[in-house]
């Protein structure tokens, strides 16, 4: 049994930042990732990293920003912590070796980025997130006390009998081996469950696991309804267009040619928080006002062509080379996708849930930095500031903990339902056929925008899918990288995190960020300013509510 002080499960950006925290704090670590940890979902992130560096800028303004940005949802006092905190954090990465754009006196350079009040963005090129989480491997293996276990998938946490956590059950993918490894803490890191909705921006490995994980062991969740359609991504593939192209100037327009965004957001145009540009894109779609294709158009050869090519040139190629089109000479067609969840495992501002001993961080958590949506470039900065407070947090918590002793029973359990799918006839669906219909109805009635009838349809279709993947056979029975197997347990964990985002959604019955409920289309601070909270127990899933924390900034009416 491998046994590890820290134990990280997911090696992206929060889980490394989170590995190295924990080893500088003098303890054991292990992290685990389903896939090589430089091809975590992080390597998507494009646009750059917030941080209020500049002389002129302060930590009170990038986090009232990112307070109203939230729909004042956030938790004032976690988003105090990550703007005050987020110079130290960038400044490290620069020095371990982050190579961000310099301006022309060799400082380092910003661009805009939407709801922000100045230019605090710090990138490279438009892979921000690829490069840093590079320079974050080169950290890790240079680290003797953290143990990397590179695709290994974890199917199950693990809890001693006074209910602490005490590790994990996973799968070799290698060759199908089952292990139970021990941990005092275990922090999760898995990212976002985006592979619920099709199209998505996410990448194939983002299907919500640890926050199931952490549902299933009785962790609540928080926010699960604030789902964030980013403004450009090509239809019907998903692929994201950087929010840094409009942070260089780009415009949007309908296909009667009109800048719309002045209707919408007359102060910050393009540039207005991302679920007001996605609801005002959806509704000129909506309206008649757009393409055939259902799309709008971004328009960015209104950016010097040198400057597409030194700032832009990875959508220079997703243009071309999935689009057909030359960004550089034609606009090119897009429409709100799915994106970022708000939502996920509750966290203090340290990582650590209500389990003891169980850590979250990154997307998979919800500290509640975003609230009802995420400001772009925030979600780097949360990864790195609060993957670093976990690890460090959970190497001082477990000093003088006894080693556990979890039940090597469990091990057991989750290979009694691999061996139930391997060996199972095929007599129901596919998980392809039943993760397809998940994503398709997701994005019908879950999406920009949102109402009772939609919700129920979309409750029902989730509850009956969970039904239908309890038969669901796979095709390989052999041992060896079995992706099949992997899929079905996808798709369990998917699934409940489509009826927690669904059952949020119902339940708050108003329009804030990312929610927007046409049936109910105004804020209501009086009912509404508070959390959602969902809770698993032997019944099914429960409904309680936590306080908004506020601290300088008190609610008020939200425009850009």
């Amino acid at each position: 049994m491998p046994q590890h002080d820290v134990l990280v499960i997911g090696a992206g950006l929060a889980g490394q930042r989170a590995a190295l925290a924990a080893a500088e704090g003098g303890a054991s670590v292990g992290i685990i990732s389903k896939v090589h940890p430089v091809r975590s979902h992080s390597n998507a992130a494009q646009g750059g990293i917030n941080a209020a560096l500049n002389p002129e800028d302060t930590w009170e303004s990038h986090a009232f920003d990112t307070i109203k940005g939230s729909d004042y949802l956030g938790d004032q006092d976690a988003i105090e912590i990550m703007c005050r905190e987020a110079p130290e954090e960038l400044l490290e990465l620069e020095h371990w070796g982050v190579t961000f754009h310099r301006n022309e006196e060799g400082r380092l350079g910003t661009r805009a980025f939407g709801g922000a009040s100045a230019a605090r963005t710090y990138y490279v090129a438009d892979i921000t997130g690829q490069a840093i989480l590079h320079v974050l491997y080169e950290q890790l293996m240079r680290h003797e006390e953290v143990y990397r276990y590179e695709e290994w998938f974890t199917t199950a946490l693990v809890q001693d009998e006074e209910g602490r956590i005490a590790g994990a059950v996973t799968r070799n993918m290698r060759d199908g081996s089952m292990e139970l490894f021990s941990a005092r803490a275990v922090i999760l890191a898995t990212g976002g469950n985006g592979q619920i909705y099709d199209p998505t921006t996410n990448a194939l490995i983002c299907t919500g696991d640890g926050i199931a994980m952490a549902y299933r062991i009785g962790a609540p969740l928080m926010d699960m309804e604030m789902i964030q359609y980013h403004p450009t991504t090509l239809a019907g593939l998903g692929l994201l267009i950087t929010e840094g192209a409009r942070g260089e100037g780009a415009h949007l327009y309908n296909a009667q040619g009109e800048r719309f965004m002045e209707k919408y957001a007359p102060n910050k145009m393009e540039l207005a928080s991302r679920d007001v540009v996605s609801r005002a894109e959806q509704t000129e779609i909506n309206e008649g006002r757009g393409f055939p294709d259902g799309t709008v158009a971004l328009d960015i050869t209104v950016v010097p062509r040198k400057r597409i090519h030194e700032a832009l040139r990875e959508i220079v190629n997703v243009g071309r080379d999935f689009a057909g089109v030359d960004i550089t000479q034609e606009p090119i067609h897009i429409k709100p996708g799915n994106h970022y969840t708000m939502g996920g495992v509750r966290t203090d501002v340290n990582g650590q849930t209500p389990i003891p001993g169980l850590y979250a961080a990154g997307e998979c958590a919800c500290v509640s930095v975003h609230g009802g949506n995420r400001l772009g470039a925030n979600s780097l900065l949360d990864t790195l500031v609060f993957g670093r407070r976990s690890g460090a947090h959970a190497a001082q918590a477990i000093k003088g903990l006894p080693v556990p002793e979890p039940a090597r029973a469990s091990v057991g359990a989750e290979q009694e339902v691999i061996d139930a799918i391997v060996s199972r006839d095929r007599t129901g669906r596919r998980v392809s056929e039943i993760k397809a219909e998940l994503g398709q109805v997701m994005d019908r009635y879950v999406a920009v925008f949102r109402d009772e009838q939609g919700l129920n349809t979309a409750l029902e279709t989730v509850r009956r899918l969970q039904e239908e993947a309890q038969t669901v056979a796979v095709d390989d029975k052999g041992s060896v990288f079995n992706q099949d197997v992997l899929g079905a347990l996808e798709l369990q964990f998917m699934l409940d995190n489509a009826e927690a985002i669904v059952i949020g959604a119902i339940e708050r019955k108003e329009s804030r960020g990312a929610q927007y409920r046409t049936d109910f289309p105004d804020r209501n601070d009086d009912e509404w300013l508070k959390h959602i909270n969902i809770s698993a127990n032997g019944e099914g899933p429960e409904v309680s509510y936590s306080e908004v924390t506020l601290t300088q900034w008190e609610p008020e009416e939200r425009k850009y």
